[in-house]
Protein backbone atom coordinates (compact mmCIF):
# COMPACT_ATOMS: atom_id res chain seq x y z
CA UNK A 1 0.00 0.00 0.00
CA UNK A 2 1.21 3.35 -0.99
CA UNK A 3 -0.71 6.95 0.28
CA UNK A 4 -1.34 9.62 -2.17
CA UNK A 5 -3.08 12.11 -2.98
CA UNK A 6 -6.19 11.59 -5.61
CA UNK A 7 -4.21 13.90 -8.03
CA UNK A 8 -1.08 12.17 -7.66
CA UNK A 9 -2.73 8.45 -8.11
CA UNK A 10 -3.59 10.09 -11.33
CA UNK A 11 -0.33 10.78 -11.86
CA UNK A 12 0.91 7.52 -10.96
CA UNK A 13 -1.52 5.84 -13.44
CA UNK A 14 -0.75 7.71 -15.75
CA UNK A 15 3.33 7.32 -15.22
CA UNK A 16 2.47 3.24 -15.17
CA UNK A 17 0.78 3.32 -18.79
CA UNK A 18 3.31 5.42 -20.36
CA UNK A 19 5.63 3.07 -19.26
CA UNK A 20 3.84 -0.12 -20.44
CA UNK A 21 3.12 1.11 -23.93
CA UNK A 22 4.83 3.60 -25.93
CA UNK A 23 2.62 4.63 -27.67
CA UNK A 24 0.88 6.59 -24.86
CA UNK A 25 0.69 9.98 -25.35
CA UNK A 26 -0.49 12.85 -23.40
CA UNK A 27 -1.76 16.19 -24.84
CA UNK A 28 -3.04 19.61 -22.67
CA UNK A 29 -2.24 23.18 -22.36
CA UNK A 30 0.70 24.00 -20.35
CA UNK A 31 0.68 20.03 -18.75
CA UNK A 32 4.12 19.93 -20.12
CA UNK A 33 6.76 22.10 -18.53
CA UNK A 34 4.46 23.29 -16.19
CA UNK A 35 2.97 20.05 -15.03
CA UNK A 36 -1.66 21.42 -15.55
CA UNK A 37 -2.61 23.75 -13.61
CA UNK A 38 -3.23 21.39 -11.02
CA UNK A 39 0.38 19.51 -11.37
CA UNK A 40 -1.15 16.09 -12.33
CA UNK A 41 0.97 15.62 -15.16
CA UNK A 42 4.06 16.74 -12.83
CA UNK A 43 7.23 15.72 -14.14
CA UNK A 44 6.29 13.16 -16.68
CA UNK A 45 7.55 15.82 -19.71
CA UNK A 46 11.13 15.64 -18.10
CA UNK A 47 11.13 11.93 -17.76
CA UNK A 48 9.39 10.91 -21.07
CA UNK A 49 9.98 14.12 -23.39
CA UNK A 50 8.46 16.66 -25.38
CA UNK A 51 7.28 14.25 -28.12
CA UNK A 52 4.92 12.15 -25.64
CA UNK A 53 3.77 15.38 -22.87
CA UNK A 54 2.89 18.14 -25.74
CA UNK A 55 2.25 21.23 -24.71
CA UNK A 56 -0.68 22.21 -26.83
CA UNK A 57 -1.69 25.77 -27.82
CA UNK A 58 -5.54 26.91 -26.43
CA UNK A 59 -7.69 25.40 -29.00
CA UNK A 60 -9.58 22.82 -27.25
CA UNK A 61 -11.22 21.16 -30.39
CA UNK A 62 -7.82 21.31 -32.66
CA UNK A 63 -6.68 19.30 -29.39
CA UNK A 64 -9.49 16.62 -29.34
CA UNK A 65 -9.16 16.59 -33.36
CA UNK A 66 -4.89 16.08 -32.91
CA UNK A 67 -5.90 13.44 -30.77
CA UNK A 68 -8.76 11.77 -32.89
CA UNK A 69 -5.93 11.28 -35.90
CA UNK A 70 -3.19 10.45 -33.22
CA UNK A 71 -5.53 7.57 -32.63
CA UNK A 72 -6.04 7.22 -36.45
CA UNK A 73 -2.61 6.36 -36.55
CA UNK A 74 -2.10 3.66 -33.81
CA UNK A 75 -1.26 6.46 -30.71
CA UNK A 76 -3.25 5.97 -27.39
CA UNK A 77 -3.92 9.85 -26.78
CA UNK A 78 -4.87 10.89 -23.25
CA UNK A 79 -6.20 14.65 -23.68
CA UNK A 80 -6.22 17.13 -20.62
CA UNK A 81 -9.47 19.88 -20.67
CA UNK A 82 -7.41 21.94 -18.06
CA UNK A 83 -11.47 22.61 -16.58
CA UNK A 84 -14.40 21.46 -17.32
CA UNK A 85 -16.32 23.87 -19.42
CA UNK A 86 -13.75 24.79 -21.24
CA UNK A 87 -14.96 21.16 -23.20
CA UNK A 88 -17.30 22.79 -25.13
CA UNK A 89 -15.17 24.32 -28.09
CA UNK A 90 -14.39 20.62 -28.81
CA UNK A 91 -18.18 19.28 -27.97
CA UNK A 92 -18.57 18.87 -31.91
CA UNK A 93 -15.04 16.83 -32.00
CA UNK A 94 -16.37 14.87 -29.29
CA UNK A 95 -20.12 13.83 -30.22
CA UNK A 96 -19.83 13.85 -33.62
CA UNK A 97 -16.30 12.14 -34.56
CA UNK A 98 -14.97 10.27 -31.96
CA UNK A 99 -18.34 9.17 -30.15
CA UNK A 100 -19.45 7.97 -33.71
CA UNK A 101 -16.47 6.58 -35.33
CA UNK A 102 -16.50 2.97 -34.43
CA UNK A 103 -20.51 2.54 -35.40
CA UNK A 104 -19.45 4.80 -38.57
CA UNK A 105 -17.07 2.56 -39.43
CA UNK A 106 -19.48 -0.83 -39.00
CA UNK A 107 -16.73 -1.53 -35.85
CA UNK A 108 -13.71 -1.32 -38.34
CA UNK A 109 -12.18 1.52 -36.16
CA UNK A 110 -11.79 2.11 -32.88
CA UNK A 111 -10.45 5.19 -31.46
CA UNK A 112 -8.33 4.51 -28.10
CA UNK A 113 -8.91 8.61 -26.96
CA UNK A 114 -8.81 9.53 -23.44
CA UNK A 115 -10.43 13.23 -22.41
CA UNK A 116 -9.97 13.93 -19.14
CA UNK A 117 -11.96 16.07 -17.34
CA UNK A 118 -11.64 18.12 -13.96
CA UNK A 119 -15.02 18.95 -13.04
CA UNK A 120 -17.32 19.94 -10.42
CA UNK A 121 -16.89 22.78 -7.41
CA UNK A 122 -16.03 24.05 -4.10
CA UNK A 123 -12.44 24.98 -4.94
CA UNK A 124 -13.64 28.80 -5.24
CA UNK A 125 -13.14 29.40 -9.19
CA UNK A 126 -14.45 32.01 -11.16
CA UNK A 127 -16.99 30.97 -14.06
CA UNK A 128 -16.63 28.22 -16.37
CA UNK A 129 -14.10 26.76 -13.81
CA UNK A 130 -16.55 24.54 -11.60
CA UNK A 131 -18.85 23.00 -14.09
CA UNK A 132 -20.18 19.41 -13.86
CA UNK A 133 -21.57 18.25 -17.79
CA UNK A 134 -21.22 14.55 -17.25
CA UNK A 135 -24.65 14.05 -17.97
CA UNK A 136 -24.82 15.78 -21.49
CA UNK A 137 -21.56 13.40 -22.29
CA UNK A 138 -23.77 10.52 -20.80
CA UNK A 139 -26.57 11.21 -23.47
CA UNK A 140 -24.54 10.45 -26.53
CA UNK A 141 -23.94 6.75 -26.98
CA UNK A 142 -19.87 6.04 -27.47
CA UNK A 143 -18.68 7.31 -25.30
CA UNK A 144 -17.38 5.36 -21.73
CA UNK A 145 -17.47 7.87 -19.15
CA UNK A 146 -15.71 7.20 -15.22
CA UNK A 147 -15.26 9.00 -12.33
CA UNK A 148 -13.21 7.98 -9.41
CA UNK A 149 -13.68 8.91 -5.73
CA UNK A 150 -10.52 7.63 -4.47
CA UNK A 151 -6.78 7.71 -4.98
CA UNK A 152 -7.02 3.88 -5.22
CA UNK A 153 -9.57 4.11 -8.44
CA UNK A 154 -7.92 7.11 -9.60
CA UNK A 155 -4.42 4.94 -9.85
CA UNK A 156 -6.72 1.96 -11.59
CA UNK A 157 -9.03 3.74 -13.42
CA UNK A 158 -6.86 5.81 -15.72
CA UNK A 159 -4.84 2.53 -16.95
CA UNK A 160 -8.20 0.99 -17.75
CA UNK A 161 -9.49 4.25 -19.82
CA UNK A 162 -6.17 4.12 -21.33
CA UNK A 163 -6.08 0.38 -22.82
CA UNK A 164 -9.75 0.52 -23.40
CA UNK A 165 -9.81 0.41 -27.36
CA UNK A 166 -12.93 2.44 -26.84
CA UNK A 167 -13.33 6.55 -26.04
CA UNK A 168 -13.63 7.15 -22.51
CA UNK A 169 -14.31 10.39 -20.84
CA UNK A 170 -12.35 10.48 -17.10
CA UNK A 171 -14.10 13.15 -15.29
CA UNK A 172 -11.44 13.77 -12.11
CA UNK A 173 -13.43 15.76 -9.10
CA UNK A 174 -11.05 18.35 -8.93
CA UNK A 175 -11.97 19.48 -4.93
CA UNK A 176 -10.55 16.13 -3.96
CA UNK A 177 -7.48 16.43 -6.04
CA UNK A 178 -5.70 16.16 -2.47
CA UNK A 179 -7.89 13.96 -0.29
CA UNK A 180 -4.98 11.36 0.46
CA UNK A 181 -5.98 7.52 0.17
CA UNK A 182 -4.11 3.96 0.07
CA UNK A 183 -3.28 2.77 -3.31
CA UNK A 184 -2.94 -0.67 -3.72
CA UNK A 185 -0.76 -1.07 -6.98
CA UNK A 186 -0.51 -4.60 -6.94
CA UNK A 187 -4.29 -5.09 -6.84
CA UNK A 188 -7.07 -3.44 -9.23
CA UNK A 189 -10.17 -4.21 -7.06
CA UNK A 190 -13.50 -3.95 -8.95
CA UNK A 191 -13.87 -3.76 -12.66
CA UNK A 192 -14.07 -0.17 -13.10
CA UNK A 193 -17.36 0.49 -14.05
CA UNK A 194 -19.00 -1.61 -11.45
CA UNK A 195 -20.94 0.44 -8.83
CA UNK A 196 -19.07 -0.40 -5.13
CA UNK A 197 -21.24 -0.39 -1.68
CA UNK A 198 -18.73 1.58 0.12
CA UNK A 199 -20.59 1.88 2.92
CA UNK A 200 -23.57 -0.98 4.50
CA UNK A 201 -27.11 -0.12 5.72
CA UNK A 202 -30.78 -0.98 6.01
CA UNK A 203 -33.19 1.72 5.78
CA UNK A 204 -31.93 3.55 2.55
CA UNK A 205 -29.53 3.67 -0.52
CA UNK A 206 -27.88 6.80 -1.23
CA UNK A 207 -26.29 6.53 -4.48
CA UNK A 208 -23.68 9.44 -5.55
CA UNK A 209 -20.06 9.50 -7.11
CA UNK A 210 -16.46 11.47 -7.91
CA UNK A 211 -16.39 14.79 -5.27
CA UNK A 212 -19.88 13.63 -3.48
CA UNK A 213 -18.67 10.21 -1.68
CA UNK A 214 -16.82 11.75 1.07
CA UNK A 215 -20.22 14.11 1.74
CA UNK A 216 -22.21 11.00 1.63
CA UNK A 217 -19.93 9.31 3.99
CA UNK A 218 -20.68 12.04 6.46
CA UNK A 219 -24.32 11.80 5.49
CA UNK A 220 -24.30 8.45 6.38
CA UNK A 221 -22.41 8.74 9.85
CA UNK A 222 -24.42 12.01 11.24
CA UNK A 223 -27.78 9.46 9.50
CA UNK A 224 -26.48 6.93 12.03
CA UNK A 225 -26.38 9.09 15.18
CA UNK A 226 -30.49 9.34 14.54
CA UNK A 227 -30.60 5.61 14.60
CA UNK A 228 -31.06 5.36 10.65
CA UNK A 229 -28.54 3.14 8.82
CA UNK A 230 -27.85 4.56 5.23
CA UNK A 231 -26.47 2.32 2.46
CA UNK A 232 -23.71 4.63 0.24
CA UNK A 233 -22.72 3.02 -3.19
CA UNK A 234 -20.13 5.23 -5.73
CA UNK A 235 -21.15 4.64 -9.04
CA UNK A 236 -17.45 4.74 -10.35
CA UNK A 237 -18.86 4.44 -13.85
CA UNK A 238 -21.38 6.64 -15.03
CA UNK A 239 -21.59 5.01 -18.49
CA UNK A 240 -22.49 2.32 -18.68
CA UNK A 241 -24.20 2.54 -15.30
CA UNK A 242 -24.27 -0.71 -13.19
CA UNK A 243 -27.30 -0.43 -12.14
CA UNK A 244 -27.85 -3.98 -11.06
CA UNK A 245 -25.61 -3.23 -7.65
CA UNK A 246 -28.23 -0.11 -6.94
CA UNK A 247 -31.37 -2.32 -7.81
CA UNK A 248 -30.08 -5.08 -4.80
CA UNK A 249 -29.64 -2.69 -2.46
CA UNK A 250 -33.50 -0.92 -3.24
CA UNK A 251 -35.02 -4.07 -2.92
CA UNK A 252 -33.51 -4.69 0.67
CA UNK A 253 -33.56 -1.16 1.45
CA UNK A 254 -36.99 0.36 -0.20
CA UNK A 255 -35.53 3.69 -0.10
CA UNK A 256 -32.94 5.67 -2.66
CA UNK A 257 -31.76 8.93 -2.92
CA UNK A 258 -29.49 10.20 -5.42
CA UNK A 259 -26.90 12.87 -5.12
CA UNK A 260 -24.60 14.89 -7.63
CA UNK A 261 -23.44 18.21 -7.79
CA UNK A 262 -24.70 18.27 -11.35
CA UNK A 263 -28.41 20.04 -11.59
CA UNK A 264 -31.23 18.16 -10.66
CA UNK A 265 -33.17 18.31 -13.86
CA UNK A 266 -32.12 16.14 -16.89
CA UNK A 267 -28.95 14.85 -14.49
CA UNK A 268 -27.76 11.64 -13.80
CA UNK A 269 -29.79 10.91 -10.90
CA UNK A 270 -33.18 11.26 -13.16
CA UNK A 271 -32.34 8.30 -15.06
CA UNK A 272 -31.13 6.51 -12.12
CA UNK A 273 -34.41 6.97 -10.60
CA UNK A 274 -36.53 6.16 -13.39
CA UNK A 275 -35.06 2.88 -14.20
CA UNK A 276 -34.91 2.18 -10.39
CA UNK A 277 -38.61 2.80 -10.37
CA UNK A 278 -38.93 0.73 -13.39
CA UNK A 279 -37.65 -1.72 -11.92
CA UNK A 280 -38.04 -2.31 -8.55
CA UNK A 281 -41.49 -0.52 -8.12
CA UNK A 282 -42.56 -3.04 -5.79
CA UNK A 283 -39.94 -2.46 -3.84
CA UNK A 284 -40.00 1.21 -3.13
CA UNK A 285 -41.54 2.66 -0.04
CA UNK A 286 -41.31 6.16 -1.06
CA UNK A 287 -40.64 7.97 -4.25
CA UNK A 288 -36.84 8.29 -5.21
CA UNK A 289 -35.49 11.67 -4.04
CA UNK A 290 -32.75 13.88 -6.18
CA UNK A 291 -30.12 15.82 -4.47
CA UNK A 292 -28.61 18.29 -6.74
CA UNK A 293 -27.25 21.63 -8.00
CA UNK A 294 -30.11 24.10 -8.78
CA UNK A 295 -30.86 24.52 -12.83
CA UNK A 296 -29.17 28.06 -13.05
CA UNK A 297 -25.63 28.75 -14.05
CA UNK A 298 -22.67 28.12 -12.03
CA UNK A 299 -22.72 30.72 -9.43
CA UNK A 300 -19.47 33.05 -7.85
CA UNK A 301 -17.66 31.28 -5.87
CA UNK A 302 -19.07 33.72 -3.08
CA UNK A 303 -22.39 31.50 -3.53
CA UNK A 304 -20.92 28.37 -4.53
CA UNK A 305 -21.50 27.19 -1.36
CA UNK A 306 -25.22 27.93 -1.20
CA UNK A 307 -25.45 25.98 -4.80
CA UNK A 308 -24.07 22.76 -4.23
CA UNK A 309 -25.57 19.78 -2.29
CA UNK A 310 -23.64 19.29 1.45
CA UNK A 311 -24.35 17.49 4.55
CA UNK A 312 -27.68 19.10 5.56
CA UNK A 313 -29.26 18.97 1.98
CA UNK A 314 -28.83 15.77 1.32
CA UNK A 315 -29.47 15.03 5.03
CA UNK A 316 -32.91 16.54 4.18
CA UNK A 317 -33.93 14.48 0.65
CA UNK A 318 -32.77 11.19 3.32
CA UNK A 319 -34.86 12.81 5.97
CA UNK A 320 -37.89 13.68 3.03
CA UNK A 321 -37.54 9.59 1.71
CA UNK A 322 -37.88 8.40 5.43
CA UNK A 323 -40.50 10.11 6.02
CA UNK A 324 -43.03 8.17 3.56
Amino acid sequence: MTTMPLSKGITAGLRKAMEDDPKVVLIGEDIGKLGGVFRVTEGLQKDFGEHRVIDAPLAESGIVGSAIGMAKRGFRPVVEIQFDAFIFPAYDQIVTQLAKMHARTRGAENLPVVIRVPYGGGIGSPEHHSESPEAVFAHHAGLKIMSPSNAHDAFWMIQEAIHSPDPVMYFEPKRRYWLRGDVDEANRGLDPYSAQVVRPGNDLTLVTYGPLVPTAMDVATAAEEEGKSLEVIDLRGLNPIDFSVIEDSVKRTGRLVVAHEAPVFLGLGSEIAARITERCFYNLEAPVIRVGGFHTPYPGSKLEEHYLPDLDRILDGVDRALAY
